[in-house]
């Protein structure tokens, strides 16, 4: 690992918080489980049917033996958190829909982390994005003052770390949506180490250009101004002008970003998609991704595509997004 999840690492193991995974039987859950519990890192919890979880640890060649798994049709406390769904969705599930709803494995683990069974969350091996986020909303909800969730990544290569967002969730977002998503990404940042500096982003530079979508960014830029002055977030900015100094000296000269912005957030989903993907593929970058931000606890989204490493490190983020939680 480099320095940035080896500290991560450190941090995380004082806590040594529980991380609910309710795709129990992938093998990449299951190795990267086996590594993180092996690390004394945190306490992996298992979704899943013991005997089926442990037999296919012992087919991929692992030893399961110590691990938490928690099935939903043999859970001690199945009844209570039936009854805390119940409660948590305000009359729009009976008893008996939520107790079919729960046996559903990221229903399940989502209650687990909403009671406080487990600090957060990771899915999406083996499930779609819309699996994964739906029972999140539903259940954990979105933080004070978030109408709306977003997905980050965080964009590693040797010691640079930049945060891209938003590049999972919302197709096109608004003005409010993007100064959320702005503010919410100036505390990710701060969860990998970086001292935030927000560049809101379009193919304009202060006016160089004027349209519909020019103008959502610059009010998008005053309204995450105004709900965190105490950051520093500027626009609107093309990337060079965002990036480069030199370029930032002719454009914006005015601007407190001074060219040397870290945290990048794209006017679309459309935008932010590509752009992580180029910066990826022809950049070398690392995509560590997406993460989740605005909920009230952590819950991630991995890509059905995914590696043991990459679900290791998620696991690492989640349980680093608890800690800030607490």
């Amino acid at each position: 690992m480099n320095d940035m999840f080896t500290g991560i690492a450190q941090q995380v193991k004082e806590a040594n918080p529980a991380i609910v995974f309710p795709e129990g039987n992938d093998e990449r859950i299951l190795e990267a489980a086996v590594r993180l519990q092996a690390d004394g890192i945190l306490q992996p919890i298992l979704v899943g049917k013991t005997a089926d979880v442990l037999a296919k640890a012992k087919e991929i060649g692992l030893d399961g033996s110590g691990l938490t798994v928690l099935d939903p049709d043999n859970y001690d406390a199945f009844d209570e958190l039936v009854d805390a769904f119940v409660e948590r969705r305000k009359g729009k599930n009976t008893k008996e829909e939520a107790a079919e709803i729960l046996k559903t494995p990221n229903y399940f683990g989502t209650m687990l982390v909403h009671t406080g069974r487990a600090a957060g969350l990771v899915s999406g091996a083996a499930h779609s994005t819309g699996d994964t986020v739906r029972p999140a909303l539903q259940i954990i909800k979105t933080k004070e003052g978030v109408k709306k969730t977003s997905g980050v990544f965080v964009m590693v290569k040797n010691d640079e770390r930049y945060i891209f967002g938003d590049c999972a969730i919302n197709i096109n977002p608004d003005s409010n949506d993007l100064a959320e998503t702005a503010v919410e990404a100036a505390k990710t940042a701060k969860v990998f180490g970086i001292d935030p500096k927000v560049a809101m982003l379009s193919f304009s530079t202060k006016g160089s250009a004027v349209s519909g979508e020019t103008e959502r960014v610059v009010e998008a830029t005053k309204l995450a101004q105004e709900k965190a002055p105490e950051l520093n977030i500027d626009g609107e900015f093309q990337f060079d002008a965002a990036f480069v100094p030199s370029v930032a000296a002719k454009k914006a000269p005015d601007s407190p970003l001074n060219g040397e912005a870290n945290t990048f957030i794209f006017p679309s989903l459309e935008a932010g998609n590509i752009g992580y993907k180029i910066a990826q593929r022809l950049g070398g970058y690392e995509a560590i991704g997406p993460i989740l931000q605005g909920l009230n606890k952590p819950v991630n989204d991995l890509s059905r595509g995914c590696s043991q490493e990459d679900v290791y490190k998620l696991a690492l983020i989640t349980a680093m997004q608890s800690l800030q939680n607490d």
